[in-house]
């Protein structure tokens, strides 16, 4: 989405930036814009007042003499129109060098040059970047609490001694609007006016329509010759709202209703539903027991069920809540910034038929001097894993549901409420390992005595007190569901098991199985009905088609739904006619499955608020495919950030350092293409080396890992960039997605399609294109571990 229609209104906000009451005057300003715009408008606003260490040296830009203009310890070489410029645009910063003065600097001397050269600025062309890579936003969910409609209708303006002043709406709300009048209306922005909407006055009988509603001034903007001023709405009772209600829902079939904020939803919500299914981490919810933190909930997806499964022991029992104890919970949770408690090392011994689990946390093996013997020990084990965890403090004060049609429910049902309200952490597991570096973490074993490692083995974890929710990605059941017992053969291939239903609806039905079969899903299988059989008559319940949605309970549990292909499915006929005619004798479920969706959703909204890494989602284009988007959270990431230094579009990222050199071909998008969407993840490593110029901007060297050769030029590389700057490790993934989960956002489609149909069908079109997904990770402490010489340098 972009900005460029509100350069006005940015412009208006720069001179109160630095304001104490800066947030209400934004409130004010604002009030008419869509929460989608208020976001964008704060992270621009945000970001030309953040500091700005790039320093302008213009004596090789320009013809004119530079002198030496120094700026809180920066020095910089200006020409008279640049220093001029500079001067000009520090008092909107309150004198601070931010980056919105280097680039309001930067701009003025660029366009002076042009002109000298008598170049036209629209008329200059630059080389197309294909590694510039727009950001699509991420786990923020607008919602307007009412409907906007860019609504047409003759109106007049007052103010006390001055006469009316005629002109039209351009949009209406229930409780303002945006009207346009001439340039020379007079009007005294500080002073409330009076506003007739004529052609609703002649048309409804309500006391202020007669007499005109009062109104406050918001923002007044030129353009193309008119003025374009935004109302407050200030006066009526009930009567107006009544009727202004009213008039938007009978209108708004017929005139344009403003759906931005409802596109950026769903935008998110779509790649959204092409990242979680490959999501490798685990998200796990913090909730307090008494004065201890404890670990409640984990949020599965498919992606993430390597992770989830290391910790079930020999009886399907998690040792989880052993492995990030109370203890070290309660160190994560307040030194959330510190690595050495946020990398956790792990592995496990079979003895006798059961497991027993052996981990540390880095701050746990500095302080007890076993980071030799148990890093040099444990990563020759089969079940050596490196974890890397992540906590976010939650914040309550914002909506956990995705409400993203005007009048919609902005809260879930009262149960899910005050169960999202109970946590008060998420926390990411995140599984570093890389079976390529073992023999780099064997280096720090010297054939030490490793009776030492027992202090380090869990206490055993008898009883689940974790509970699983599943993230739903299938499509969900939209009628009742009723107790039914019946058995059902199940054959998938040569796989075949007999199990009863547990509850059945035309569509769909829930079966467990005596034995766990390892059937694949979401996949196709066929469903026969033994006993149903012999009351169905000549209709056929044998090798009916179904989807396997999903299963539960270690494979026990099966979710299918009914393949309906163009012939009638006799399985649907049978089962709607045993509903219809026995609707008395059976017993309708209560909707916990609905509940746990809720929980799965709400759980979903609060990790996605705080990304761990930086999510990327490839295209297919008519010649090969492309990098269309990348993920942008609701908060600043030090990834994003870097790769934002080169552009001054909004919303934009130059990819260039990273996906140059072929890296993007090679090592994403024909990886991709190669995969299947049932595969999990994979990855590659990516070293960075971040010189800070004398300019100010960072200079970004990226190199593969695998391009470096043995370990010794790997640890020279981080050395060299160490002295000459900073050095940062990106784990890149990259996975194939499935086909869109169109369901998921069908009541937005719906409702654009209904206003702005041409925009609907583009989002579909959109979301069609991605064929993969992926994300960037910062690795940059677990890299550094797996050298002791680096280590030991440290200490």
């Amino acid at each position: 989405m972009s900005l460029d229609n509100h350069s006005a209104l940015i412009e208006q906000l720069k001179p109160l930036l630095m304001e104490p009451d800066f947030q209400d005057i934004f409130e004010q300003l604002t009030v008419d814009e869509s929460n989608s715009t208020r976001f964008l408008l704060k992270m621009e606003l945000n970001r030309i007042s953040s500091q700005c260490t790039r320093i302008i040296d213009l004596r090789d830009k320009t013809e004119l003499p530079c002198e030496e203009v120094v700026i809180a310890n920066q020095r910089h070489f200006l020409d008279e129109p640049a220093k001029e410029s500079l001067i000009n645009a520090l008092p909107l910063y309150r004198n601070k060098y931010t980056l919105g003065v280097y680039e309001q600097v930067v701009k003025a001397h660029k366009l002076r040059r042009l002109k000298l050269r008598n170049i036209e600025p629209e008329e200059t062309s630059s080389e197309v970047n294909p590694y510039l890579v727009p950001g699509v936003v991420l786990g923020s969910y607008f919602n307007r609490c009412e409907e906007r409609m860019n609504y047409s209708i003759r109106i007049a303006v007052s103010q006390p001694g001055l006469s009316e002043v005629n002109g039209v709406t351009l949009d209406l709300s229930v409780g303002g609007a945006r009207i346009k009048l001439p340039l020379k209306h007079h009007l005294d922005q500080d002073k409330p006016v009076k506003l007739k909407l004529l052609e609703l006055s002649e048309e409804f009988f309500v006391d202020e329509l007669q007499h005109g509603v009062e109104y406050q001034i918001v923002d007044i903007q030129n353009k193309d010759g008119n003025a374009i001023l935004r109302l407050k709405r200030l006066g009526g009772g009930e009567a107006l709202d009544k009727v202004l209600t009213k008039v938007i829902r009978s209108y708004k079939f017929r005139y344009k209703v403003d759906v931005n904020d409802v596109i950026v939803t769903a935008t998110g919500l779509g790649y959204e539903r092409h990242y979680l299914p490959l999501l490798t981490h685990l998200p796990l919810y913090v909730s307090k027991k008494g004065d201890e933190p404890v670990i409640t909930y984990e949020l599965l997806g498919r992606g993430n069920q390597p992770v989830q499964h290391y910790f079930q022991d020999e009886n399907e029992v998690s040792q989880l809540p052993s492995f990030i104890n109370t203890r070290r919970l309660t160190q994560i949770l307040k030194n959330s910034n510190d690595t050495d408690h946020n990398l956790l090392f792990s592995f496990t011994h079979n003895a006798q038929g059961k497991l027993h689990y052996y981990s540390a946390s880095l701050a746990e093996l500095k302080a007890t001097k076993n980071l030799n013997v148990f890093l040099g020990f444990a990563s020759t084990k089969a079940s050596w894993r490196v974890f890397k965890v992540i906590a976010q403090p939650i914040d309550h004060n914002k909506n956990y549901k995705t409400s993203t049609l005007p009048g919609d429910d902005a809260r879930y049902s009262a149960l899910t409420e005050q169960q999202l309200a109970q946590f008060s952490h998420t926390i990411q597991l995140i599984d570093l390992t890389n079976e390529d570096v073992r023999r780099d973490y064997q280096t720090w074993f010297n054939k030490e005595d490793v009776n030492g490692l027992k202090i380090f083995a869990q206490a055993k974890v008898k009883n689940h007190s974790i509970k699983k929710v599943s993230m739903p990605f299938s499509e969900r059941r939209h009628e009742a569901r009723f107790a039914f017992k019946t058995s059902v053969i199940i054959q998938q291939g040569d796989k075949k098991a007999t199990g009863i239903t547990h509850d059945i609806s035309s569509r769909g039905l829930q079966l467990i199985l005596e034995d766990a079969i390892d059937f694949a899903e979401p996949a196709q299988v066929t469903l026969s009905f033994p006993r149903l059989q012999a009351a169905a008559g000549k209709t056929n319940l044998s090798n009916l088609p179904y989807q396997l949605i999903r299963s539960r309970m270690n494979g026990l549990t099966l979710h299918l739904s009914a393949l309906i292909g163009h012939s009638p499915h006799e399985g649907v006929e049978f089962l709607n006619k045993l509903i219809t005619h026995n609707k008395q004798k059976l017993e309708k479920l209560s909707d916990n499955e609905g509940q746990l969706k809720e929980l799965a959703d709400g759980l979903k909204n609060l990790f996605m608020r705080q990304l761990p890494g930086v999510p990327y989602f490839i295209e297919k284009t008519v010649k090969s495919a492309q990098m269309a988007y990348i993920g942008i959270g609701t908060t600043t990431d030090e990834i994003s950030h870097l790769f934002a230094q080169d552009t001054d579009q909004v919303l934009h990222y130059n990819l260039l350092p990273l996906l140059d050199n072929n890296v993007l071909k090679q090592q994403i998008i024909d990886p991709i293409k190669a995969m299947k969407a049932s595969h999990d993840m994979d990855f590659f490593e990516v070293f960075m080396q971040l010189v800070r110029q004398p300019r100010g901007s960072v200079q970004i060297k990226c190199i593969l890992k695998s391009e470096l050769g043995g370990r010794d030029n790997q640890i020279q590389f981080i050395q060299q960039s160490k002295k000459v700057g900073r050095f940062m490790a990106l784990r890149v993934y990259r996975g194939a997605t499935d086909k869109p989960d169109m369901s998921y956002i069908r009541r937005e489609l719906e409702y654009i399609n209904i206003h702005a149909n041409h925009r609907a069908k583009q989002l579909e079109e959109q979301l069609w294109k991605v064929i993969g997904s992926g994300e960037l990770l910062d690795i940059t402490a677990e890299v550094e571990i797996r050298y002791p010489s680096l280590m030991t340098s440290k200490a």
